[in-house]
């Protein structure tokens, strides 16, 4: 139980040193605050790399359920009724049969396409306003890129996106380290922006955890980043495994490593696969994304 799992944690932390007590301990404190930190690191490590190995359930289609391609944004549609994000294939299954409410809470769609986005607002905002994580994040969204009306508003964005990430989105906090790494954000701190991917990818977000690879790459760590590496890829992560294959061609990772982190990749790829979601997708391409199709 997650109870016992700290106790014996703290318990860890002060294995590295015996001492015969409080005196050693006094005698010996530069030595025993040194192995306690180097501990406290390596646990800190081993919740990283232990946690977030599978994807999370916001990226699963709640209609199919089947996992979305990588990046889920290219393979499905948010629904502003329910905040659901379902995926191509089910979309366009549900087009073809003639319907246009909402496949999953079957919510119905505006009549007239111009109050679209009027109406696309006013159920994110009627979300939101009742404290769901994916509707506050999704507004966040739409402030930072200045969307559906909005006047294009970074700091108005983190202000949401930091109340989603506490509600429990794990979107939000992957947009917080986006907001503090990349230009146009709120401000450069790379440290700030590792500890909100570093959060993100402890509950399976993907982007997150091949971030980290890149920020471990960049600090010469190529055995950190190979393994953040080699998590993300085996989620479907596509550029996870360019990396890792540069690294391969550099010698900073091997032969059998490489190979592993291909099946990985290709099993999970091979997952998000349906014929329905073949077709959806041929229809997207011909008809152009349709973001809140059903409102």
């Amino acid at each position: 139980d997650l109870h016992g799992s700290h106790i014996s944690r703290r318990e860890d932390v002060r294995a590295p040193i015996s001492c015969g007590g409080v005196d050693c301990q006094r005698a010996h404190r530069k030595q025993h605050k040194k192995a306690c930190k180097l501990r406290a690191a390596e646990l800190k490590d081993e919740e990283l790399y232990s946690q977030g190995l599978e994807r999370p359930e916001g990226d699963f289609c709640p209609i199919c359920t089947l996992p979305i391609a990588l990046p889920v944004g290219n393979h499905s549609v948010f629904n502003s009724c329910c905040t659901k994000r379902v995926c191509y294939g089910c979309l366009v299954t549900q087009i073809k049969k003639g319907l246009r409410d909402c496949p999953f809470c079957r919510a119905p769609t505006p009549t007239d396409d111009a109050d679209a986005p009027d109406e696309f607002m006013a159920r994110v905002r009627a979300r939101a306003e009742r404290k769901d994580p994916a509707a506050i994040n999704n507004l966040g969204e739409d402030y930072l890129h200045g969307r559906f009306g909005l006047t294009k508003d970074v700091p108005r964005a983190v202000e949401l996106w930091t109340e989603a990430a506490e509600l429990g989105s794990i979107q939000a906090l992957f947009n917080l380290g986006n907001a503090y790494y990349h230009e146009g954000g709120i401000r450069y701190d790379q440290e700030l922006a590792a500890e909100f991917y570093r959060k993100a990818a402890m509950r399976g977000h993907v982007q997150s955890r091949h971030n980290l690879g890149c920020f471990e790459g960049q600090n010469g760590d190529h055995g950190r980043a190979l393994r953040h590496y080699m998590i993300s890829a085996r989620l479907g992560y596509g550029h996870s495994i360019e990396s890792i294959g540069g690294m391969f061609r550099a010698g900073e990772a091997t032969k059998e490593q490489y190979a592993e982190a291909l099946r990985g990749y290709r099993d999970a790829v091979e997952e998000t696969k349906s014929h329905e979601r073949d077709a959806g997708m041929a229809f997207m391409k011909r008809v152009g994304p349709q973001r809140g199709q059903f409102g």
